[in-house]
């Protein structure tokens, strides 16, 4: 039996490459996002980068789509699933608002609109935010133009938030204070 002297190194997948892309875009921003720096970050050689991806933009291109997939997956698709659309609402805005790292990478998405790559995928996402955000509320009973303004000032509501806190560091606020903000989103946006 052969015995190395060396501690087994775990090879990195390409998902383990992606979420490290994702947390240095959302602390650093999308120009930050450099193979050397992630390699050294995730303790392995630059070599190790190129079993996944030829190219850092083939990195970024998997990692937004990952980022772009969960908001479908993990947000969408999950409060799609609450039969009662005057319920579905308040679970949306509760769920979204505790979802901190997805709101940074958004945030540094933001600061980088002039990035060919970024442009297409938050077109996307924001498409299709809009579009559940205007079937949402028409289902919860506004007419469609009154549904559609509704969807709009709310997703300028989530936006124009994101700016504040993290470009700006605005709204210096507690976790109660929050909370009471999310519930006076609801209780604003939301028919009753």
């Amino acid at each position: 039996m052969n015995v190395s002297s060396k501690p087994e190194r775990t090879r990195l997948s390409a998902e383990d490459w992606e979420i490290a892309a994702l947390h240095l875009i959302a602390e650093q921003g999308v120009g930050a996002l450099a193979v050397e720096a992630l390699a050294r970050q995730l303790g392995v050689t630059k070599g190790s980068f190129y079993w996944h991806f030829r190219t850092r933009e083939a990195l970024l291109n998997a990692a937004l789509e990952r980022w772009e997939q969960y908001g479908e997956r993990e947000i969408i698709s999950q409060i799609e699933q609450i039969a009662d659309p005057r319920k579905r609402l308040p679970e949306l805005f509760r769920r979204v608002a505790h979802e901190l790292q997805p709101h940074r990478v958004y945030a540094a998405l933001l600061k980088a609109l002039d990035h060919p790559q970024v442009v297409p995928v938050m077109a996307r996402v924001s498409q299709r935010r809009m579009e559940f955000l205007t079937t949402a509320y028409r289902e919860a009973g506004l007419p469609p133009p009154q549904a559609l303004n509704r969807a709009r000032l709310t997703y300028a509501a989530y936006v124009g938030f994101l700016q504040l806190n993290f470009t700006l560091g605005l709204p210096r606020i507690n976790h109660e204070e929050f909370e009471a903000y999310v519930e006076h989103m609801i209780a604003t946006l939301i028919p009753s």
